[in-house]
């Protein structure tokens, strides 16, 4: 099959969450991978790590984890109030795809975990209070790891595999690392589930640029055409 068009797999990659049984080729799985350390990182340190998770045994392992993190926090998504720009019938349908997630996570034929080693000791910027320097790690921590995901994310795409990025499975993230092995050291950014859906590619639903993009200051409208 031909690729896709990057401005097509941005304009059609869903959060896909069920899939069907059949295997992903590894060669398939290797192309991912290497669109995902494409991406940029911070000071070019590409800390970046991938733990790719076909074994049946090891999928229920990770699956047990992630419906136990996701149990935990089912009732703030079964209480959300709706947003505005959302349908009943499209919450509905949201809340159905990720509660279905919780409890099959290990149905999908590839689990990505994509982690990143601990940053070592930070310069010191006490000057300028607590809470910015734990925005700023927070946010140093993640922008070296989310465009590797986001990478994944198109990669699948244009090779029709569906997936979704979630991050549930970090409230008991040590049971994971435990049943993998992944170091101390070493923390995780994102479980991604990755197969051929069997729902459908999009086209995606946003809200209109007028109400999330400015142009020069907050509150005037980018110019939307």
């Amino acid at each position: 099959m031909e690729d896709i068009g990057v401005f097509e797999a941005i304009h059609t990659a869903r959060a896909l969450r069920r899939f069907k049984p059949d295997p992903v080729p590894p060669e398939i799985i290797t192309r991912i991978l290497q669109a995902a350390i494409c991406a940029p990182s911070g000071g070019n340190v590409q800390d970046w790590y991938f733990v790719v998770v076909t074994d049946p045994e090891q999928r229920k392992l990770v699956g047990a984890a992630y419906a136990k993190a996701s149990l935990s926090v089912r009732p703030f998504y079964e209480n959300r109030q709706r947003p505005e720009h959302m349908t009943e019938t499209a919450e509905r349908q949201l809340k159905s795809s990720g509660f279905y997630l919780h409890e099959h996570m290990a149905d999908a034929p590839v689990l990505l975990l994509v982690c990143g080693r601990t940053r070592g000791p930070r310069p010191d910027l006490t000057n300028l209070g607590a809470n910015a320097l734990t925005r700023m790690a927070v946010a140093t921590a993640c922008a070296s790891i989310y465009p590797a995901v986001q990478n994944v994310i198109l990669a699948c795409r244009t090779l029709r595999l569906g997936t979704v990025l979630t991050t549930n499975h970090i409230l008991c993230e040590q049971e994971i690392k435990d049943a993998l092995g992944i170091p101390d050291d070493i923390e995780t950014y994102a479980l991604m589930p990755i197969g051929y859906p069997l729902g459908k590619f999009g086209p995606v639903r946003r809200k209109p640029l007028t109400e999330v993009a400015m142009h020069d200051r907050w509150g005037r409208a980018w110019p939307s055409a």
